[in-house]
């Protein structure tokens, strides 16, 4: 029986890499920057194998502070960072007037300096909006979002939005007030996350 055990997650494991090295293998355009409310942009950069062309990677920026930024993205990104000197659950600081939430950095100065390095990435010719609609996002946020003029931007939602062409439903937090934490795995045999309920690779080699 435990041999078994050890047999059916060495067959996942392959079944899994065997999968991302699909989507690498899909993967037509490499060289674009996801800026993201979390970490959403950041795993499909390393599930694809690529650099991260963007500063928004092991931290999070509230959809609604997203929205603001994207709206005047080379001015926010002009900006310094300061340092929010409350105490929080993680280190944290402000650009501009967007907070941003350093969440798997152990200091402030991590996080900054993290973010100084990979700003200068920035492809700024192929620019890709995420976001989710957690925390503190309202129907007037997703409008607003739906609304911005960056051809590239999808929302993830816990329900439909027909009205919203910016949205991508995903199943399973139908009875919760947000999306779940997409790059969680489901459970089942086949290494899943939420996130690849959405083929986000064919929406990437759509990127104008």
């Amino acid at each position: 029986m435990k041999y078994l055990s050890y047999l059916c997650e060495r067959l996942r494991k392959y079944e899994w890499l065997a999968y991302r090295k699909c989507k690498r293998a899909r993967l037509k355009i490499t060289d674009f920057s996801i800026l993201a409310t979390n970490c959403i942009g950041g795993v499909m950069y390393h599930d694809l194998g690529l650099e991260f062309l963007t500063p928004t990677v092991n931290l999070t920026i509230s959809l609604r502070d997203l929205v603001k930024l994207a709206e005047n993205p080379r001015w926010y990104m002009e900006q310094p960072l300061v340092e929010i000197q409350e105490p929080g659950p993680c280190p944290a600081g402000l650009l501009g007037d967007v907070r941003v939430n350093f969440v798997h950095y152990a200091s402030f100065e991590e996080g900054a300096g993290k973010w100084e390095e990979r700003k200068r990435k920035i492809n700024w010719d192929r620019l890709v909006l995420m976001g989710t609609d957690q925390g503190n996002c309202d129907y007037e946020t997703l409008q607003r979002f739906d609304r911005l003029s960056w051809p590239n931007k999808l929302v993830f939602t816990h329900r439909p939005y027909s009205e919203f062409s910016s949205a991508c439903y995903i199943k399973g937090f139908e009875e919760q007030d947000e999306v779940g934490v997409l790059t969680n795995f489901k459970p089942g045999f086949r290494k899943r996350r939420f996130l690849d309920d959405f083929d986000y690779v064919a929406f990437l080699n759509r990127i104008k």
